[in-house]
């Protein structure tokens, strides 16, 4: 299945990559593919993108690597849209402006939802 991974980001050392990583390694076990806008940010921006922010502000992110969260947004959502059959949730992305507007889309397209637990594999 293709899956977008979504979680909180802002506000989270390191924009919460490492989360992101596990999930995508777990889920690509799995058997899934995954669109991980952690792996797409750093393909963007490079490897280093966000290690040294450990606040998690995008305007720092914005100054010194020219984040745009209008443009990453929009690519995460073209994503869901256009490609994905489903999205799976880490923790927390309740707590997110983002990743309440990308579960609202895949609820809107009718995807598949997955909630992920908090070593980033599925929740039974």
């Amino acid at each position: 299945m293709k899956l977008y991974l979504a979680g909180p980001m802002r506000g989270i050392a390191q924009f919460n990559f490492p989360a992101f990583d596990t999930a995508a390694e777990i889920l690509r076990a799995l058997g899934h593919e995954v669109f991980s806008p952690a792996e797409h940010d750093r393909m963007l921006h490079g490897e280093q993108f966000g290690k040294n922010n450990m606040t998690g502000h995008e305007g720092t992110a914005e100054k010194a690597e020219g984040f745009s969260l209008r443009v990453s947004l929009g690519n995460d959502l073209a994503y869901i849209c256009k490609s994905a059959d489903g999205i799976a949730l880490l923790p927390g992305w309740v707590n997110s402006k983002g990743a309440t507007a990308e579960h609202a889309t895949a609820v809107a397209l009718g995807l598949t939802v997955i909630y992920l637990d908090r070593d980033g594999g599925p929740a039974l």
